[in-house]
């Protein structure tokens, strides 16, 4: 069984109660939770959430009810791995049988396209590492043009190598984490305390469609960039 999540709790402070606010015609949430429903690799999806009117709409849509989540999970330093681990305990127990594979989306990072998924969960499947997280090539790269101060305040390269990189092309590939999609091993999840305690493999993802909201910017960048993805996709 590969269970889909999507985490949303109810709180934030950048955008008010951001993962129920209506975008582009629908909630927020709508835009990963209707992913992972259409998915044919998906086989159940839970919602994690303190929100009870986010947990009722997704319920209703065909979310597994697994009930709130714990309130020691749902404050702002809750990691999203014991979120995830409960997540999983829950899902199994609603669905009656075990995960093969947790498939989270985050809730925020509406922009994925169902073959992000898909090449997502092939990379898990074929590679069968711990876990596969998406990521974007980094703007900045710390070999090259990303700097800070010594001691007296002098400027250096972060990551010197011997020789120096002048170029951006020579530099080594550096990526940024992008939390948009992930795909984890369930014994890993049951079993390790972090993300990174396993072998971490990257899926790669254009830098357009890993864009996070966390602000009003990005809610307004986000919508922009949405409807111009639903005009090219009429006019296909």
């Amino acid at each position: 069984m590969i269970l889909g999540h999507i985490g949303a709790r109810k709180g934030s402070k950048g955008v008010v109660r951001k993962n129920f606010k209506e975008l582009s015609g629908k909630p927020l949430i709508d835009w990963s939770l209707d992913q992972l429903f259409e998915h044919p690799m998906v086989d159940a999806v839970v919602v994690s959430t303190d929100d009870e009117e986010i947990y009722a709409h997704s319920v209703a849509k065909g979310a597994l009810d697994i009930g709130l989540r714990p309130a020691h999970l749902a404050t702002d330093e809750a990691p999203k791995w014991g979120v995830w681990q409960h997540a999983l305990e829950a899902g199994e127990q609603a669905a009656g049988r075990r995960a093969s594979a947790f498939l989270d989306l985050d809730c925020t990072s509406p922009l994925r396209q169902p073959e992000d998924i898909t090449g997502a969960l092939m990379l898990f499947q074929n590679d069968k590492p711990d876990m596969v997280m998406s990521v974007c090539e980094a703007r900045k790269n710390p070999y090259f043009n990303l700097v800070e101060p010594d001691e007296t305040g002098a400027l250096h390269v972060s990551k010197p190598l011997p020789g120096g990189v002048w170029a951006r092309q020579a530099a080594p590939t550096v990526y940024e984490h992008a939390a948009s999609t992930y795909v984890v091993d369930p014994g890993y999840l049951r079993n390790a305390s972090t993300i990174y305690e396993g072998r971490v493999v990257p899926f790669e993802m254009p830098a357009e469609r890993c864009i996070d909201i966390d602000s009003p910017l990005d809610f307004a960048m986000v919508e922009f960039l949405l409807a111009d993805f639903l005009k090219r996709d009429e006019d296909k």
